[in-house]
């Protein structure tokens, strides 16, 4: 290979865009993967059956005429990836009480249920719902992503802030406070449950505004109508196309670094591969730690390395139903009545996903019932390290504890499931490497999410990074607009006219 070939650490969405984007502008890449099959965290298996689907849980931004559905045309997502209508983002729960709040299009319903529960709280929902429609006139999907942050000038930063001037309000003060610390001021226990799990605690509460705006807007989301591997690979088709090359089964051990520039990688095979520059899709603490060995981390990186939280990882509980269920929400946020106890945890609320919406899934007349849980890395890896048995087991008891709970949201399901699969955080670091299981990378905080980061490293000529540990927040367009990122600051350092399609510069 010579000094227009690069070399790309993962196949994961990431990593799949900056193939795709080399291939467009000239560059000889090669795509090394640790696991069997692209996607990275947007996986997807096929047991007994079923096919169950542990990526992502819903397209953003597919709507023609905007920057990110331009991408996703690109990449060759579109239009070989069908999406099914999304008509509510989710039903919230509270098993206890037995009341159910909708999550909508219709902000004006969604406000009135929750003044109805709660008239003490009417002020601050008129207040939450009127940022949210602010959001929603001026559209917030795309801001950011057109350029890496090496490359924003000062033009650029202040045709940001005047795209924004409608909601600079909404940047700062409260609205930039955890929503769960926001939530605090609500009386009513069930409205602050609702505001406070429509995400994740710990994002600012300018994201849920953003979020509703999304959900609002009815035409900016969507059902993968073939799951998440399907969508991987029809990225890893397009690359191929344009004659790409991936390596499945490769795990880098190293980057091979000599007077301050990346020549290439070297493989757990002790085979060594070297290249004109080398692009990371990889795990951010396992590229910087581990395959460079610190040796260019500054005091910024290695502090945010060492504070900033990490998105807690999930226990992700599927089972195949020898049923269907007609009219009933695709996804589900739970309030138990009794917790479940993993560990020393108690999990007071759950994530419920029935895949009813498509027939992709699963044999007729039967569906895939999947429950996600947050828990601990130590305590899954620590018992897959030292007892395997006991792991094995402490899967299957909490299966059962979870079927338990879906007893009483569905009469009879016990008896009707025939597959159960649990993959825990482990499973989620075996096959990706990420970091603690954490499938997102960071917490989205709201200094996380506020803080721009580079895609290179100081004094590391010819190396860049992509992924979710460039992105904080994660998702599906920052992945791939951050592969995009790595081949623009590669195209500036050849002097190249960056092209983001073959008819298009």
């Amino acid at each position: 290979m010579g000094d227009d070939s690069v070399i790309i650490i993962g196949a994961g969405l990431a990593g799949l865009s900056a193939g795709v984007h080399a291939q467009l502008n000239g560059y000889r890449s090669r795509i090394f993967e640790h696991h069997a099959l692209p996607g990275g965290v947007v996986a997807a298996w096929r047991r007994n059956g079923y096919l169950i689907d542990g990526g992502m849980h819903y397209l953003m931004g597919n709507v023609p005429g905007t920057s990110t559905h331009e991408l996703y045309r690109d990449l060759g997502i579109v239009p070989a990836c069908r999406c099914v209508d999304m008509p509510l983002y989710a039903v919230m729960t509270d098993q206890a009480l037995g009341r159910r709040i909708t999550i909508s299009q219709d902000l004006a319903r969604l406000a009135q249920e929750l003044k109805d529960i709660s008239p003490p709280d009417a002020a601050a929902i008129d207040e939450l719902l009127a940022g949210a429609r602010a959001f929603q006139r001026v559209g917030m999907l795309d801001f950011g992503m057109d350029k890496p942050p090496e490359m924003m000038g000062v033009l650029d930063r202040v045709k940001q802030m005047w795209d924004m001037r409608g909601m600079l309000r909404y940047w700062g003060g409260k609205y930039a406070r955890p929503v769960g610390e926001y939530a605090e001021g609500i009386h009513d226990p069930w409205v602050r449950f609702v505001l406070t799990n429509l995400f994740l605690p710990e994002v600012p509460v300018w994201f849920v505004l953003m979020l509703l705006a999304w959900v609002a807007t009815g035409e900016s989301a969507g059902l993968l109508e073939e799951g998440s591997l399907h969508f991987a690979q029809a990225i890893e088709r397009r690359y191929q196309e344009l004659g790409g090359e991936i390596t499945y089964r490769a795990t880098v051990e190293e980057i091979l670094v000599e007077e301050d520039r990346a020549v290439g990688v070297r493989l757990a095979d002790g085979s060594q591969h070297r290249a004109g520059a080398v692009v990371s899709a990889a795990d951010g603490h396992g590229t910087i730690f581990g395959m460079l060995g610190g040796r260019h981390a500054d005091e910024k990186t290695r502090a945010r390395y060492a504070n900033w939280k990490l998105i807690r990882p999930m226990l992700m509980v599927s089972f195949g139903a020898a049923r269907e269920f007609p009219g009933e929400p695709w996804l589900q946020i739970l309030k138990l009545e009794r917790p479940i106890t993993i560990g020393e945890a108690s999990i007071e609320g759950l994530a419920l996903r029935l895949f009813n919406y498509s027939t992709k899934f699963a044999p007729p007349g039967k569906t895939v019932v999947q429950v996600m849980l947050e828990t601990e890395w130590d305590y899954w890896n620590d018992l897959q390290q030292q007892d395997r048995p006991r792991y094995d087991a402490e899967k299957e008891r909490v299966a059962g504890e979870v079927l338990a709970r879906l007893e009483g949201l569905y009469p009879g399901i016990p008896s009707q499931v025939e597959m159960t699969d649990v993959a825990t955080p482990y499973t989620t670091w075996r096959y990706t490497r990420n970091h603690r299981g954490a499938f997102m990378g960071w917490l989205p905080t709201p200094e996380a999410i506020m803080t721009p980061i580079h895609r290179t490293l100081p004094g590391l000529r010819d190396f860049y990074m992509a992924g979710q540990w460039v992105v904080p927040g994660g998702g599906v367009p920052p992945s791939l607009f951050s592969g995009r990122h790595a081949v623009q600051l590669l195209c500036r350092r050849d002097g190249r006219r960056f092209r983001r399609s073959e008819g298009h510069a």
